[in-house]
Protein backbone atom coordinates (compact mmCIF):
# COMPACT_ATOMS: atom_id res chain seq x y z
CA UNK A 1 0.00 0.00 0.00
CA UNK A 2 1.53 3.35 -1.04
CA UNK A 3 2.28 6.20 1.34
CA UNK A 4 -0.39 8.39 -0.27
CA UNK A 5 -3.07 5.71 0.25
CA UNK A 6 -2.14 5.37 3.93
CA UNK A 7 -2.13 9.12 4.34
CA UNK A 8 -5.49 9.40 2.60
CA UNK A 9 -7.01 6.79 4.93
CA UNK A 10 -5.59 8.65 7.93
CA UNK A 11 -7.08 11.93 6.78
CA UNK A 12 -10.46 10.37 6.05
CA UNK A 13 -10.61 8.80 9.52
CA UNK A 14 -9.63 11.94 11.48
CA UNK A 15 -11.05 14.82 9.47
CA UNK A 16 -14.79 14.05 9.88
CA UNK A 17 -14.38 14.04 13.68
CA UNK A 18 -12.97 17.58 13.81
CA UNK A 19 -14.68 20.95 13.53
CA UNK A 20 -13.79 23.39 10.74
CA UNK A 21 -10.92 25.13 12.54
CA UNK A 22 -9.31 22.01 14.01
CA UNK A 23 -9.77 20.24 10.68
CA UNK A 24 -7.83 22.82 8.72
CA UNK A 25 -5.18 22.95 11.44
CA UNK A 26 -4.81 19.17 11.23
CA UNK A 27 -4.42 19.32 7.44
CA UNK A 28 -1.93 22.16 7.82
CA UNK A 29 0.17 20.14 10.28
CA UNK A 30 0.28 17.20 7.87
CA UNK A 31 1.31 19.55 5.05
CA UNK A 32 4.10 21.10 7.11
CA UNK A 33 5.40 17.68 8.11
CA UNK A 34 5.79 16.74 4.44
CA UNK A 35 7.93 19.76 3.67
CA UNK A 36 8.19 21.10 0.13
CA UNK A 37 5.10 20.35 -1.92
CA UNK A 38 3.21 19.27 1.16
CA UNK A 39 0.34 21.72 0.79
CA UNK A 40 -0.41 20.66 -2.75
CA UNK A 41 -0.18 16.97 -1.84
CA UNK A 42 -2.48 17.23 1.18
CA UNK A 43 -4.96 19.43 -0.69
CA UNK A 44 -5.22 16.77 -3.39
CA UNK A 45 -5.60 13.86 -0.95
CA UNK A 46 -8.15 15.64 1.27
CA UNK A 47 -9.91 17.21 -1.74
CA UNK A 48 -9.73 20.70 -0.24
CA UNK A 49 -8.35 24.02 -1.46
CA UNK A 50 -4.85 25.32 -0.82
CA UNK A 51 -6.46 28.36 0.78
CA UNK A 52 -7.94 26.21 3.54
CA UNK A 53 -4.53 24.77 4.34
CA UNK A 54 -2.93 28.24 4.34
CA UNK A 55 -5.56 29.37 6.87
CA UNK A 56 -4.81 26.32 8.96
CA UNK A 57 -1.09 27.13 8.99
CA UNK A 58 -1.89 30.67 10.11
CA UNK A 59 -4.12 29.26 12.87
CA UNK A 60 -1.34 26.98 14.11
CA UNK A 61 1.18 29.76 14.32
CA UNK A 62 -1.25 32.10 16.09
CA UNK A 63 -2.61 29.53 18.60
CA UNK A 64 -1.44 28.49 22.05
CA UNK A 65 -1.73 25.08 23.66
CA UNK A 66 -4.68 26.21 25.77
CA UNK A 67 -6.59 27.35 22.67
CA UNK A 68 -5.98 24.04 20.96
CA UNK A 69 -6.93 22.19 24.13
CA UNK A 70 -4.38 19.40 23.88
CA UNK A 71 -2.93 19.44 27.39
CA UNK A 72 -2.63 21.81 30.29
CA UNK A 73 0.30 24.15 30.33
CA UNK A 74 3.46 22.47 31.60
CA UNK A 75 2.33 18.89 30.96
CA UNK A 76 4.18 16.46 28.75
CA UNK A 77 6.67 17.06 25.97
CA UNK A 78 7.28 20.62 24.77
CA UNK A 79 4.91 21.33 21.90
CA UNK A 80 5.72 22.83 18.53
CA UNK A 81 3.59 25.85 19.38
CA UNK A 82 5.80 26.51 22.42
CA UNK A 83 8.89 26.30 20.23
CA UNK A 84 7.24 28.73 17.84
CA UNK A 85 6.65 31.14 20.70
CA UNK A 86 10.44 31.66 20.77
CA UNK A 87 11.02 31.21 17.05
CA UNK A 88 8.53 33.76 15.70
CA UNK A 89 9.88 36.80 17.57
CA UNK A 90 13.45 35.80 16.66
CA UNK A 91 12.52 35.42 13.00
CA UNK A 92 10.69 38.75 12.84
CA UNK A 93 13.52 40.65 14.56
CA UNK A 94 16.03 39.03 12.23
CA UNK A 95 14.11 39.97 9.06
CA UNK A 96 13.23 43.48 10.25
CA UNK A 97 16.78 44.17 11.35
CA UNK A 98 17.94 43.32 7.84
CA UNK A 99 15.54 45.92 6.49
CA UNK A 100 16.63 48.54 9.02
CA UNK A 101 20.32 47.91 8.37
CA UNK A 102 21.24 46.56 11.83
CA UNK A 103 25.08 46.23 11.62
CA UNK A 104 25.01 43.20 13.94
CA UNK A 105 22.41 41.30 11.94
CA UNK A 106 23.81 38.19 10.20
CA UNK A 107 21.61 38.77 7.13
CA UNK A 108 22.79 42.32 6.46
CA UNK A 109 25.31 41.50 3.74
CA UNK A 110 23.58 38.51 2.14
CA UNK A 111 20.40 37.91 0.14
CA UNK A 112 17.42 37.54 2.44
CA UNK A 113 16.57 34.16 0.92
CA UNK A 114 14.76 31.43 2.85
CA UNK A 115 17.86 29.25 2.90
CA UNK A 116 20.00 32.08 4.30
CA UNK A 117 17.36 32.69 6.98
CA UNK A 118 17.33 28.96 7.75
CA UNK A 119 21.11 29.02 8.22
CA UNK A 120 20.96 32.10 10.46
CA UNK A 121 18.24 30.53 12.63
CA UNK A 122 20.21 27.29 13.02
CA UNK A 123 23.13 29.34 14.33
CA UNK A 124 20.73 30.59 17.01
CA UNK A 125 19.64 27.04 17.91
CA UNK A 126 16.42 26.71 15.89
CA UNK A 127 16.04 23.61 13.73
CA UNK A 128 13.49 24.64 11.10
CA UNK A 129 13.36 24.08 7.33
CA UNK A 130 13.28 26.87 4.77
CA UNK A 131 9.83 25.64 3.65
CA UNK A 132 8.41 26.17 7.13
CA UNK A 133 10.17 29.54 7.35
CA UNK A 134 8.32 30.61 4.22
CA UNK A 135 5.00 29.67 5.78
CA UNK A 136 5.92 31.45 8.99
CA UNK A 137 6.78 34.64 7.13
CA UNK A 138 3.44 34.52 5.30
CA UNK A 139 1.62 34.08 8.61
CA UNK A 140 3.45 37.18 9.92
CA UNK A 141 2.25 39.22 6.96
CA UNK A 142 5.41 39.11 4.83
CA UNK A 143 5.55 38.59 1.06
CA UNK A 144 8.13 38.90 -1.71
CA UNK A 145 8.51 42.58 -2.60
CA UNK A 146 10.41 44.42 -5.32
CA UNK A 147 11.91 47.90 -5.03
CA UNK A 148 9.56 50.78 -5.79
CA UNK A 149 10.74 54.11 -7.19
CA UNK A 150 9.26 56.75 -4.90
CA UNK A 151 12.22 58.73 -3.57
CA UNK A 152 12.66 61.77 -5.81
CA UNK A 153 15.38 63.28 -3.67
CA UNK A 154 15.19 66.53 -1.75
CA UNK A 155 12.10 68.70 -2.19
CA UNK A 156 12.57 71.45 -4.78
CA UNK A 157 11.31 74.88 -3.80
CA UNK A 158 8.31 76.00 -5.91
CA UNK A 159 8.01 72.54 -7.48
CA UNK A 160 4.21 72.37 -7.36
CA UNK A 161 3.91 76.03 -8.31
CA UNK A 162 6.02 75.36 -11.40
CA UNK A 163 3.74 72.48 -12.41
CA UNK A 164 0.76 74.81 -12.08
CA UNK A 165 2.56 77.49 -14.09
CA UNK A 166 3.37 75.04 -16.91
CA UNK A 167 -0.23 73.84 -16.98
CA UNK A 168 -1.62 77.38 -17.07
CA UNK A 169 0.74 78.41 -19.88
CA UNK A 170 -0.12 75.31 -21.94
CA UNK A 171 -3.87 75.89 -21.56
CA UNK A 172 -3.50 79.55 -22.51
CA UNK A 173 -1.48 78.76 -25.65
CA UNK A 174 -3.83 76.01 -26.78
CA UNK A 175 -6.88 78.26 -26.31
CA UNK A 176 -5.25 80.68 -28.75
CA UNK A 177 -4.59 77.80 -31.20
CA UNK A 178 -0.84 78.15 -30.68
CA UNK A 179 1.45 75.08 -30.64
CA UNK A 180 2.54 73.54 -27.35
CA UNK A 181 5.27 70.93 -27.70
CA UNK A 182 6.98 68.63 -25.21
CA UNK A 183 10.61 67.82 -26.10
CA UNK A 184 13.25 65.41 -24.84
CA UNK A 185 15.98 63.02 -25.93
CA UNK A 186 15.10 59.32 -25.71
CA UNK A 187 17.62 56.80 -24.44
CA UNK A 188 20.50 56.21 -26.87
CA UNK A 189 20.27 52.85 -28.67
CA UNK A 190 23.03 50.63 -30.04
CA UNK A 191 22.73 50.11 -33.79
CA UNK A 192 23.34 46.51 -34.83
CA UNK A 193 22.17 42.97 -34.27
CA UNK A 194 21.85 43.36 -30.51
CA UNK A 195 19.25 42.07 -28.04
CA UNK A 196 16.29 44.39 -27.58
CA UNK A 197 14.19 43.98 -24.44
CA UNK A 198 10.68 42.52 -24.60
CA UNK A 199 9.04 39.51 -26.23
CA UNK A 200 7.32 39.03 -29.56
CA UNK A 201 5.25 36.23 -31.11
CA UNK A 202 7.49 33.90 -33.13
CA UNK A 203 7.34 30.23 -34.18
CA UNK A 204 8.13 27.94 -31.24
CA UNK A 205 11.82 27.31 -30.56
CA UNK A 206 12.78 29.84 -33.22
CA UNK A 207 13.91 33.02 -31.42
CA UNK A 208 15.68 35.79 -33.30
CA UNK A 209 19.40 35.23 -32.88
CA UNK A 210 21.44 38.25 -31.80
CA UNK A 211 24.96 38.94 -30.60
CA UNK A 212 25.91 37.63 -27.18
CA UNK A 213 27.76 40.79 -26.09
CA UNK A 214 26.51 44.36 -26.43
CA UNK A 215 29.78 45.94 -27.49
CA UNK A 216 29.24 49.01 -29.64
CA UNK A 217 29.80 48.55 -33.36
CA UNK A 218 32.25 51.36 -34.22
CA UNK A 219 31.00 51.54 -37.80
CA UNK A 220 27.29 51.68 -36.93
CA UNK A 221 27.56 53.55 -33.61
CA UNK A 222 24.53 54.64 -31.59
CA UNK A 223 21.16 56.14 -32.52
CA UNK A 224 20.09 59.28 -30.64
CA UNK A 225 16.32 59.85 -30.94
CA UNK A 226 15.26 63.40 -30.05
CA UNK A 227 11.49 63.76 -29.90
CA UNK A 228 9.00 66.59 -30.32
CA UNK A 229 5.44 65.86 -29.15
CA UNK A 230 2.52 68.13 -30.07
CA UNK A 231 0.31 67.90 -26.99
CA UNK A 232 -2.91 69.20 -28.60
CA UNK A 233 -2.62 67.27 -31.88
CA UNK A 234 -1.31 64.03 -30.29
CA UNK A 235 1.40 63.88 -32.94
CA UNK A 236 5.09 63.22 -32.63
CA UNK A 237 8.24 63.96 -34.55
CA UNK A 238 11.58 62.22 -33.93
CA UNK A 239 14.95 63.24 -35.30
CA UNK A 240 17.27 60.22 -35.15
CA UNK A 241 20.85 61.45 -34.88
CA UNK A 242 24.09 59.49 -34.95
CA UNK A 243 26.49 62.13 -33.65
CA UNK A 244 26.06 63.79 -30.23
CA UNK A 245 23.15 64.92 -28.08
CA UNK A 246 23.92 68.64 -28.01
CA UNK A 247 21.74 71.74 -27.74
CA UNK A 248 22.32 72.38 -31.44
CA UNK A 249 20.99 68.89 -32.21
CA UNK A 250 17.97 69.43 -29.93
CA UNK A 251 17.00 72.76 -31.50
CA UNK A 252 17.51 71.35 -34.99
CA UNK A 253 14.96 68.62 -34.13
CA UNK A 254 12.46 71.37 -33.20
CA UNK A 255 13.33 73.23 -36.41
CA UNK A 256 12.75 70.11 -38.52
CA UNK A 257 9.43 69.45 -36.76
CA UNK A 258 8.28 72.99 -37.57
CA UNK A 259 9.07 72.76 -41.26
CA UNK A 260 7.86 69.14 -41.65
CA UNK A 261 4.71 69.27 -39.50
CA UNK A 262 4.08 72.36 -37.41
CA UNK A 263 4.06 75.07 -40.08
CA UNK A 264 1.22 73.44 -42.03
CA UNK A 265 -0.98 73.08 -38.93
CA UNK A 266 -0.35 76.45 -37.27
CA UNK A 267 -0.43 78.86 -40.21
CA UNK A 268 -1.48 81.93 -38.22
CA UNK A 269 0.42 81.47 -34.97
CA UNK A 270 2.90 84.05 -33.76
CA UNK A 271 4.27 82.09 -30.82
CA UNK A 272 5.35 78.63 -29.68
CA UNK A 273 5.55 77.05 -26.19
CA UNK A 274 8.17 74.41 -25.39
CA UNK A 275 8.03 72.28 -22.23
CA UNK A 276 11.32 70.56 -21.48
CA UNK A 277 13.36 68.92 -18.75
CA UNK A 278 15.75 71.10 -16.79
CA UNK A 279 18.87 69.17 -17.80
CA UNK A 280 20.52 67.50 -20.76
CA UNK A 281 20.86 69.13 -24.17
CA UNK A 282 17.84 71.35 -23.40
CA UNK A 283 19.12 72.41 -19.98
CA UNK A 284 17.60 75.47 -18.34
CA UNK A 285 21.16 76.68 -17.67
CA UNK A 286 22.49 75.91 -21.15
CA UNK A 287 23.84 78.95 -23.00
CA UNK A 288 24.08 77.08 -26.31
CA UNK A 289 20.43 76.02 -25.93
CA UNK A 290 19.35 79.66 -25.65
CA UNK A 291 21.53 80.94 -28.49
CA UNK A 292 20.27 78.19 -30.79
CA UNK A 293 16.67 79.01 -29.84
CA UNK A 294 17.41 82.63 -30.73
CA UNK A 295 18.53 81.53 -34.20
CA UNK A 296 15.36 79.43 -34.57
CA UNK A 297 13.05 82.22 -33.38
CA UNK A 298 14.58 84.63 -35.91
CA UNK A 299 14.46 82.04 -38.69
CA UNK A 300 10.80 81.06 -38.31
CA UNK A 301 9.56 84.42 -37.00
CA UNK A 302 7.98 83.07 -33.83
CA UNK A 303 8.19 84.15 -30.22
CA UNK A 304 9.43 81.04 -28.41
CA UNK A 305 8.45 80.56 -24.76
CA UNK A 306 10.09 77.83 -22.69
CA UNK A 307 8.95 76.20 -19.42
CA UNK A 308 11.37 73.77 -17.77
CA UNK A 309 10.33 71.06 -15.36
CA UNK A 310 11.97 71.26 -11.91
CA UNK A 311 14.99 68.99 -11.27
CA UNK A 312 14.10 65.35 -10.68
CA UNK A 313 10.64 65.55 -12.28
CA UNK A 314 11.34 64.51 -15.87
CA UNK A 315 8.78 61.70 -15.65
CA UNK A 316 6.04 64.35 -15.71
CA UNK A 317 7.12 65.49 -19.17
CA UNK A 318 4.29 64.34 -21.44
CA UNK A 319 6.56 63.12 -24.21
CA UNK A 320 7.79 60.33 -21.91
CA UNK A 321 4.46 58.54 -21.51
CA UNK A 322 2.62 59.75 -24.62
CA UNK A 323 5.32 59.09 -27.22
CA UNK A 324 8.51 57.41 -26.05
CA UNK A 325 6.75 54.62 -24.12
CA UNK A 326 4.80 53.58 -27.24
CA UNK A 327 7.91 53.66 -29.42
CA UNK A 328 9.59 51.26 -26.97
CA UNK A 329 6.58 48.94 -27.12
CA UNK A 330 6.54 49.01 -30.92
CA UNK A 331 10.16 47.95 -31.33
CA UNK A 332 10.31 45.46 -28.45
CA UNK A 333 12.26 42.28 -29.22
CA UNK A 334 13.32 43.70 -32.60
CA UNK A 335 17.07 44.16 -33.15
CA UNK A 336 17.78 47.74 -34.26
CA UNK A 337 20.10 46.68 -37.06
CA UNK A 338 20.33 50.00 -38.91
CA UNK A 339 19.32 53.64 -38.73
CA UNK A 340 16.70 52.95 -41.40
CA UNK A 341 15.12 50.20 -39.27
CA UNK A 342 14.97 52.55 -36.28
CA UNK A 343 13.35 55.34 -38.31
CA UNK A 344 10.75 52.97 -39.78
CA UNK A 345 9.87 51.44 -36.41
CA UNK A 346 9.41 54.89 -34.88
CA UNK A 347 7.35 56.16 -37.82
CA UNK A 348 5.01 53.15 -37.62
CA UNK A 349 4.18 53.68 -33.96
CA UNK A 350 0.45 54.21 -33.37
CA UNK A 351 -2.04 53.96 -30.52
CA UNK A 352 -5.79 53.41 -30.20
CA UNK A 353 -6.10 57.09 -29.23
CA UNK A 354 -4.79 58.17 -32.63
CA UNK A 355 -1.12 58.89 -32.04
CA UNK A 356 0.72 59.69 -35.29
CA UNK A 357 4.50 59.77 -35.51
CA UNK A 358 6.93 60.86 -38.19
CA UNK A 359 10.67 60.30 -38.06
CA UNK A 360 13.77 61.25 -40.02
CA UNK A 361 17.44 60.49 -39.72
CA UNK A 362 19.81 63.34 -38.94
CA UNK A 363 23.33 62.55 -40.15
CA UNK A 364 24.80 65.95 -39.34
CA UNK A 365 27.87 65.97 -37.11
CA UNK A 366 27.28 67.94 -33.91
CA UNK A 367 30.33 69.18 -32.04
CA UNK A 368 30.51 68.81 -28.28
CA UNK A 369 31.86 71.47 -25.93
CA UNK A 370 30.97 74.62 -27.85
CA UNK A 371 31.52 77.63 -25.59
CA UNK A 372 29.22 80.65 -25.74
CA UNK A 373 30.78 84.01 -24.92
CA UNK A 374 29.22 86.78 -22.87
CA UNK A 375 28.93 88.88 -26.03
CA UNK A 376 26.97 86.13 -27.77
CA UNK A 377 24.61 85.81 -24.82
CA UNK A 378 23.96 89.55 -24.85
CA UNK A 379 22.54 89.17 -28.36
CA UNK A 380 19.82 86.77 -27.13
CA UNK A 381 16.51 88.66 -26.85
CA UNK A 382 15.36 86.85 -23.74
CA UNK A 383 12.69 88.00 -21.32
CA UNK A 384 12.53 86.07 -18.06
CA UNK A 385 9.23 85.46 -16.29
CA UNK A 386 8.69 87.11 -12.91
CA UNK A 387 8.13 83.62 -11.46
CA UNK A 388 11.29 81.47 -11.52
CA UNK A 389 12.81 83.22 -14.50
CA UNK A 390 15.56 80.61 -14.73
CA UNK A 391 12.87 78.06 -15.64
CA UNK A 392 10.41 80.28 -17.54
CA UNK A 393 11.45 82.68 -20.28
CA UNK A 394 10.59 83.91 -23.77
CA UNK A 395 12.98 84.46 -26.71
CA UNK A 396 11.80 86.88 -29.41
CA UNK A 397 12.82 87.01 -33.09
Amino acid sequence: MSTDIKLSEKINSFLPKLDERLGRMYLASEALSLGRGGKQRIAKLAKVSRTRIDRGIADIFESTNEEIGIRKSGGGRKKKTEELADLLPTLEVMVNAHTRGDPMNPLLWTSKSLRHIEKALKEKGFEVSYVTIGELLKSLGYSLQANRKTDEGSTIEDRNEQFEHINACAISFMKEQCPVISVDCKKKELIGNFKNNGTEWEPQKNPTEVKVYDFIDKELGKAIPYGVYDIAKNEGWVNVGISSDTAEFAVNAIRTWWFEMGREQYTTTKKLLITADGGGSNSSRGKLWKTELQKLATEIGLEISVCHFPPGTSKWNKIEHRLFSFISKNWRAKPLTSIEVIVNLIANTTTEKGLKVKAKEDRKEYIKGIKITTQEMELVKIKRNDFRGEWNYTISP
